[in-house]
């Protein structure tokens, strides 16, 4: 918790142990029978109530230590129906409902915002809640381009908020056997990794103007947040993660978790410094790139694949493979790699561990598992891969100087002009 909570905690335990009088409260409220005392709670706000969130809620309402207390969208449905999720879990009606995470943050009481918004969001608030003192478990992926990203984790180092990113396979233990199997030798020396990241996202254009709901019930301005503005439409607002102004496409997806375990696996801190794509068919606009096969190389000849196909990873060494799918199922060759498995089969949606990671940092001020740093060294691989894929070139990077070499054209879309008045 942050320190003007704790401080704000200790002194009110300070004032009621000076009052003489004697006070009766119930168990709950001194921390008796299993429950948590609700000055060592610590208290949560949702930042974009859709479909992932309803995970993060059934991940977090299940700690006795957290008191989730606002529900914040631009969709008053969604919101609304978080507040009766969590108020029938409380069976009582405190839970806050707003539009404006403005309002979330300037709330003294509230420890840390979840935040499951579109992506264009993610950075921006993020960096805001940094600047109003509360930690962050932010969905992936965290940033529109590669500057944005490392904006945001100056932001977060410099306020030193607990930042935890979405990439729930870092907790997983699954993947960690994986992990630990490649850098224990188990094949022999990587050569080449590729990952498939789904059937690939559709959609991404502009669709037929409509007339913009009531703002009371859908704030379409707000929710298009630092995207250039664009008349409403259903689909629009339907197909964002295909549309190059809101979203990254397949490759930014999948991308941000199977990426991230492949420069984990390789224990580098370090992007590849090679991209490649196929060139484009047809003028992009709107459109992110879909269906392609991006390729890349780390400085030590490492291959990188990333393509649409199953959810899957596949580690090819000079000695053996190593094959995960997003599921948990692991296979090996040779087989013997698996008699080590002491874990159970657990699939890339399971966040008991990375939630439980982030809680326990936000106590103890440590850095989580998927840390800010970390999470931006490996999403600079999906910014990257999809650039080539959009430029239809070839890329150099360059992890010294996070740039391009030589290539102006990549290098201005490093960053993009944001929308009054979001910024970070």
């Amino acid at each position: 918790m942050s320190n003007t909570h704790a401080t704000r905690r200790d002194f009110m335990k300070r004032s009621v142990a000076a009052v003489a009088v004697p006070v009766i409260a119930p168990a709950s409220a001194l921390g008796k029978d299993g429950k948590t005392a609700p000055s060592d709670r610590i208290v949560i706000a949702g930042i974009g109530m859709g479909g992932r969130m309803q995970t993060h809620l059934s991940n977090f309402l299940s700690h006795k230590q957290v008191q989730w207390a606002v529900a914040c969208d631009c969709f008053a449905s969604r919101r609304n129906a978080a507040k009766a999720r969590i108020d029938r879990f409380y069976r009582n009606k405190d839970c806050a409902v707003t539009r404006f995470h403005e309002e979330v943050l300037a709330r003294s009481d509230v420890d840390a915002v979840i935040l499951a918004t579109g992506d264009r969001w993610h950075a921006v608030l993020s960096a805001l809640a940094a600047r109003a003192g509360k930690d962050v478990y932010c969905e992936k992926p965290f940033s529109l381009t590669i500057s944005e990203g490392q904006k945001m984790v100056d932001v977060i180092e410099r306020y030193g908020t607990v930042w935890q990113c979405g990439t729930q396979m870092r907790s997983n233990g699954s993947f960690r056997f994986a992990v630990e199997a490649i850098q224990k030798g188990r094949i022999g020396n990587v050569k080449r990794i590729t990952a498939s990241l789904g059937g690939g996202i559709r959609g991404g254009g502009p669709g037929k103007g409509e007339p913009a709901p009531d703002p009371e019930v859908f704030d379409y301005d707000r929710w298009l947040g630092q995207a250039p503005w664009a008349p409403y439409s259903r689909h629009i607002v339907r197909s964002w993660r295909g549309n190059w102004d809101m979203g990254g496409g397949t490759i930014c997806d999948l991308g941000a978790h199977l990426f991230d375990v492949a420069r984990w696996a390789l224990n580098t801190p370090d992007a590849p410094v090679e991209y490649e794509g196929a060139p484009p068919t047809r003028k992009r606009g709107m459109l992110v790139a879909r269906s392609e096969t991006a390729r890349a190389k780390f400085a030590n000849g490492v291959e990188l694949v990333g393509k649409v196909g199953d959810k899957e990873m596949r580690f090819e060494g000079d000695e053996g493979w190593l094959y995960i799918h997003v599921n948990g199922t692991i296979k090996t060759k040779p087989a013997s790699i698996l008699k080590d498995r002491f874990v159970p089969k657990v699939d890339r949606q399971f966040m008991k561990g990375h939630v439980e990671n982030f809680l326990d940092c936000v106590r103890t001020r440590e850095l989580p598992a998927a840390h800010a740093e970390a999470a931006q060294r490996s999403h600079i691989i999906c910014h990257c891969a999809n650039l080539a894929l959009r430029l239809g070139q070839k890329l150099t990077w360059d992890n010294k100087t996070k740039r391009f070499v030589g290539n102006d054209d990549a290098n201005k879309m490093l960053w993009r002009s944001m929308r009054a008045p979001w910024r970070i």
